[in-house]
C-alpha cells in the first residue's frame, strides 16, 4: 500500500475537489449494503450521531491467515500442529501500523473520532451523520422495516480506493440489531418454570403404555400399525458416556483440557445448578476452580422476552445450563470456562471470541446459537472468519450447532443453512434421534420431527415438519477444499452442513437441572431438553477426550482432520435400530397434573424435508456421531 497515494487521497477528501474533477476512486466494504432495503419504507434523512465499528483485515489479508490456519490444522502438512501463541499471532497477523494510521487518517479527516483496538482488530468510530456520510460515501436515512425504525445507508459503504482490502466489515451504520438465538427446543416460555410429566422411561423403549398406563386412563392407540414406547425421561451423563464412549480405553475423562462455552448473559445459579445436577444423576460436581467464568461489566438488549431489539435474557440462562451440564457429562474432569457476551448481538459475541483467543486457555469452544438462514450474507462474516482463524492458528477448535429448523423451508420458504454453522472455519454439529439402552447406543437416525396429537382416540397430524437438525448447502459460503477433496458434491457449490451430528431430538434429549421460576418463586427442578444446542456441547465434550489423548495443546480447525479420514471415528447414521417415533406425555400447563395431560407422537426422521440420511456423509447428519474411535 502506497502511503503517498493514501496521503494524496486523504488530502482530496479533506479539501474537496475542483468542479471539473472526477470524485476520488473508492472501494466497497464487503456486505455493507442492508439486505432488507428492497422491502423497507424510507422515513427521511438520518440525524444525530453515529457509533460505528470498522473491522480491519489481518496483516497480509485473510487469504494468508486462512492458508496458515489450514496448514497447522491439516494432517500431512509440514506445519501440522505448529500452533502460535497469542503474542506470536498478533506479531504476525495484526494489521500493520501504516494501515491503522491510514484508516484512522481517513476517518478523522472526514470529521469522525476514531479509537483503535489495542490488537488492531477494529477501529471504534463516532461522530455526526454528515461526517459518516462523507467518510463512507453513503447517505444515511431512517427506514421502517419488519416492525422496526432504524438508521441505515441507502447502499454499500466504501473506503478510499487506496485502502482496498484494509477494511473487511463495518457495523453500526445499519442500526438494525444483528441478533442470534439459542438453538434449543424446550416447550415452555424461557422465563417460566417447566417440568416434564413423569410418564417416561429411564432408557429408550423401557416404558410403554402396557407397563405404565396413563394416569388419567386415556387409551393410547397404535401408531402406523406399531405400539410405541414413551419417550425417555432424559438421558444423564452416565448414560450418554456409556453410549458414545463405549469401548473407550485409557481412562480419558478430559483432564487437563479446557472447554469454553459462549452464550449471551450469565445465569446467577449456574454452578450450584450444575453441581446439584451432577450429584443427583450419579456424577461428581465440579472441583474447586474446575468451573470458571469470564463476564462483561454490564449487559445490554435485556428484556424478559426476545423481540426485534431485545434478547430475552432468561432464555439464555437455560441455554447456558444445558451447555455447561452437557460438557461436564461427557468430560467430567475437563475444565469448563464460560464466556458471557453482554448481549446476543454479533459485535458482542465477536468480542467474546477475542477474549477467548487472547486468553488462550481454551482448547475447544462450543457455541449453541445462530441466526436463521444465510441467504443474506452476514455483514460481519469476514470478522467472524478472522476470529475463527485466529483460534485455529493457536490450536483452538470452534464448533457450532447447525440449527433446529431443518432445511429452513418451513420458516424461510427456500432451503438454507444457518450461520455461523455454515462458516467454513467451524465444525457444524447436526442432530440425531438417539436410542440409548443399558446395552449402549443401539440406534439413531436423523432428527426431523413431525407431531401427531391424540384427537378423538386417534393420532392426528398437526401439520408436517415440526423441528429438526439444520443442514444442506450454503447459498453464499463456497464449498471449502476439505469437502471437495473428500468427494462431497455440493449441488450449488456452497458449504455443506453439517459436518457431524449428536443427539438433539428433544424426544430423546438430555435431562438438565436448573433453577427456574414457579409461581413467582425460584426453585430447582429438572426437565428434558433437546435441539442442536445439545449436540454441540456433547461433541465438544467427547472431543475434549480426544485432545487429552493426543497430548497436544489442541487440534485447531477440526474439519480437515475429519474429512481427510472420511469420518473415521464416527458412527454412520443410517436409521437402523430405532423405530418410527415415541409417545410424549406433557403437562398441559407445563408444571403439574392439575391441568391434565397432553399426548402426542413425535416421529424420528418422519418429516418430509430436502435433508436425507444416507451412507457416508449426508446433509442431515454429516459423517455421523462421535464414538470411542474418535477419541483414539
Amino acid at each position: 500500500m502506497s502511503l503517498t497515494v493514501i496521503a494524496t487521497t486523504l488530502a482530496v477528501l479533506g479539501g474537496g475537489t475542483a468542479a471539473n474533477a472526477s470524485p476520488p476512486p473508492t472501494s466497497p466494504i464487503p456486505n455493507s449494503s442492508p439486505g432488507w432495503l428492497t422491502h423497507a419504507a424510507k422515513v427521511g434523512p438520518a440525524t444525530g450521531n453515529v457509533r460505528v465499528r470498522v473491522y480491519l483485515a489481518p496483516n497480509g489479508g485473510l487469504t494468508a491467515l486462512q492458508s496458515f490456519a489450514t496448514a497447522v490444522s491439516t494432517p500431512g502438512s509440514s506445519q501440522y500442529r505448529q500452533f502460535l501463541t497469542p503474542a506470536q499471532y498478533h506479531a504476525r497477523f495484526d494489521a500493520g501500523a501504516s494501515t491503522v494510521s491510514a484508516v484512522t487518517g481517513w476517518l478523522t479527516g472526514a470529521g469522525l473520532k476514531a479509537t483503535v483496538d489495542p490488537q488492531h482488530r477494529y477501529v471504534d468510530v463516532s461522530g455526526g451523520v454528515g461526517a459518516a456520510n462523507k467518510a463512507f460515501g453513503v447517505t444515511l436515512n431512517t427506514y421502517r422495516h419488519d416492525g422496526q425504525t432504524v438508521q441505515a445507508p441507502s447502499g454499500a459503504a466504501s473506503t478510499p480506493a487506496s485502502l482496498s482490502g484494509a477494511v473487511i466489515a463495518v457495523s453500526g451504520l445499519d442500526t438494525t440489531p444483528q441478533i442470534v438465538a439459542p438453538q434449543t427446543q424446550k416447550p415452555a416460555p424461557p422465563d417460566a418454570g417447566f417440568r416434564n410429566a413423569p410418564i417416561c422411561g429411564e432408557w429408550y423403549g423401557s416404558a410403554t403404555p402396557a407397563n405404565m398406563p396413563t394416569p388419567d386412563k386415556t387409551v393410547l392407540p397404535e401408531f402406523d400399525g406399531a405400539s410405541l414406547a414413551y419417550s425417555p425421561c432424559g438421558y444423564t451423563g452416565p448414560q450418554l458416556r456409556a453410549a458414545y464412549e463405549k469401548g473407550l480405553t485409557g481412562g480419558y475423562d478430559g483432564s487437563g483440557v479446557t472447554v469454553a462455552i459462549t452464550d449471551a448473559y450469565a445465569s446467577p445459579t449456574i454452578e450450584q445448578d450444575a453441581n446439584r445436577y451432577a450429584t443427583d444423576t450419579g456424577d461428581k460436581p465440579f472441583t474447586a476452580g474446575q468451573f470458571s467464568q469470564s463476564l462483561p461489566g454490564s449487559y445490554t438488549h435485556v428484556n424478559s422476552n426476545a423481540s426485534h431489539n431485545q434478547c430475552g435474557m432468561p432464555g439464555w440462562y437455560g441455554e447456558e445450563t444445558l451447555d455447561v451440564e452437557a460438557v461436564h457429562a461427557m468430560a467430567p474432569a475437563a475444565n469448563v470456562r464460560y464466556y458471557a457476551a453482554k448481549s446476543c448481538t454479533d459485535p458482542d459475541l465477536l468480542d467474546t471470541f477475542n477474549r477467548i483467543n487472547d486468553e488462550n486457555l481454551a482448547n475447544i469452544v462450543t457455541n449453541s446459537w445462530g441466526g436463521v438462514g444465510d441467504a443474506a450474507k452476514p455483514a460481519l462474516q469476514l470478522a467472524y472468519d478472522t476470529a475463527f482463524l485466529q483460534g485455529a492458528a493457536q490450536g483452538i477448535s470452534y464448533v457450532f450447532s447447525s440449527g433446529d429448523n431443518g432445511d429452513e423451508v418451513t420458516s424461510l420458504g427456500t432451503p438454507q443453512t444457518d450461520y455461523p454453522a455454515s462458516n467454513p472455519f467451524v465444525t457444524a454439529v447436526g442432530g440425531t434421534s438417539t436410542a440409548i439402552t443399558p446395552d449402549g447406543l443401539v440406534g439413531q437416525t436423523g432428527w426431523q420431527t413431525s407431531k401427531y396429537s391424540l384427537t378423538d382416540g386417534a393420532w392426528a397430524s398437526t401439520g408436517g415438519f415440526l423441528y429438526g437438525g439444520g443442514g444442506g448447502y450454503s447459498s453464499n459460503v463456497p464449498e471449502p477444499m476439505y469437502q471437495k477433496d473428500a468427494g462431497i458434491v455440493s449441488p450449488n457449490g456452497g458449504r455443506a452442513v453439517p459436518d457431524v451430528a449428536m443427539d438433539a431430538d428433544p424426544t430423546t434429549g438430555m435431562l438438565v437441572g436448573q433453577t427456574q421460576t414457579f409461581t413467582g418463586k425460584a426453585a430447582y427442578d429438572t426437565y428434558r431438553i433437546g435441539g442442536t444446542s445439545l449436540a454441540s456441547p456433547l461433541f465438544a465434550g467427547i472431543t475434549a477426550l480426544k485432545i487429552q489423548a493426543n497430548g497436544h495443546r489442541g487440534l485447531g480447525l477440526l474439519n480437515p482432520l475429519i474429512y481427510s479420514s472420511h469420518g473415521a471415528g464416527f458412527t454412520d447414521v443410517t436409521g437402523a435400530g430405532i423405530g418410527t417415533g415415541a409417545i410424549r406425555v406433557d403437562f398441559v400447563n407445563g408444571v403439574d397434573a392439575s391441568g391434565g395431560y397432553a399426548y402426542s407422537v413425535r416421529t424420528f426422521d418422519g418429516a418430509t424435508t430436502s435433508l436425507k440420511v444416507g451412507t457416508g456423509w449426508d446433509d442431515e447428519t454429516g459423517w455421523g456421531s462421535a464414538s470411542a474411535a474418535w477419541v483414539h
